[in-house]
């Protein structure tokens, strides 16, 4: 999907870029007409005389004042005069625990060198396991500049591109009342305890998507002409003291540790075992707020 170098210094490793993902089990709704139950079309209409304008004949354009624009094209784009439009450009090296990547990670890429960059880039490979580092980098793509991770994975060097730090929130607008909460050591020593039982190797094969299968469900039921019947609502749940649900639940964590068939990890349990906790220490509710 791109194509350029990696630079830091005076090395620079020509590179291809592929997507590293890819969804699988996305469910596409297409938007039917009511009357006959079939695909709709989509029309670009222009405004002044209202004739339908072909996908293929659609040009861009950015508003430079109300009403007016400067049309653009790709071979315009390929022309920005910005230095990451076809370079990799590696700013520095950090330690690789330093970046907070749950609040920064995006996408992830992997990079192949070109015939001529093989060695240089198995050099930063090396590198980088040697060292330790990741690399903080930039690289334009889809229309903007993506502040990047240039990091080891495997076999290969991955690009994963990042937040700017002005794109994320802060935590200071949520209600977090940390000093007014008391715990115990022996409800911290409970909660370790449980953490520890529950503990396994990540082992991302054993995750399973369940959406697609039972969206399939409702579909062939559909087609069979039966009552769709929504699945029976958990029964609400027991409010229990938080040293008791937090035993009871390190002793079904040992239980189910015993059992060769137990439940695999991140399924929800039954809702004869689920508990809801009450707090000794109770604060006020906070007003429920709107995400984005």
């Amino acid at each position: 999907m791109w194509r350029g170098a990696i630079s830091f210094g005076m090395v620079a490793i020509p590179v291809r870029m592929y997507l590293a993902t890819e969804a699988q089990s996305t469910v596409s709704l297409r938007m039917l007409c009511p009357h006959c139950q079939l695909p709709i079309k989509q029309q670009r209409h222009c405004p002044t005389d209202d004739h339908v304008v072909p996908f293929n004949e659609v040009i861009r354009g950015y508003e430079v004042s109300k009403g007016t624009y400067v049309v653009l094209d790709d071979s315009d784009l390929d022309k920005l005069p910005l230095k990451t439009t076809k370079t990799i450009d590696i700013m520095e090296f950090v330690d690789a625990t330093e970046v907070p990547l749950p609040l920064y990670l995006k996408s992830a890429y992997y990079l192949e060198p070109e015939e001529v960059g093989v060695k240089p880039y198995f050099l930063l490979k090396q590198a980088l396991q040697d060292t330790g580092k990741v690399a903080v980098a930039k690289v334009a793509l889809r229309d903007r500049e993506h502040l990047c991770l240039i990091q080891v994975e495997g076999k290969a060097i991955m690009c994963n591109t990042l937040n700017w730090p002005e794109e994320i929130r802060s935590a200071d607008e949520l209600n977090l009342p940390e000093k007014s909460v008391k715990i115990s050591d022996k409800e911290v020593q409970m909660a370790n305890s449980l953490i520890e039982n529950l503990s396994d190797t990540f082992q991302p094969q054993r995750y399973t998507d369940d959406y697609r299968a039972a969206f399939m469900q409702i579909v062939e039921q559909k087609l069979a002409g039966q009552e769709i019947v929504a699945p029976t609502a958990a029964a609400e749940p027991k409010v229990m003291d938080l040293m008791a649900a937090l035993k009871a639940s390190v002793e079904a964590a040992k239980q189910g540790k015993k059992k060769p068939g137990a439940e695999p990890a991140g399924a929800a349990a039954p809702a004869s075992r689920r508990v809801k906790v009450a707090a000794k220490t109770t604060t006020a509710k906070p007003a429920r707020r709107k995400t984005a």
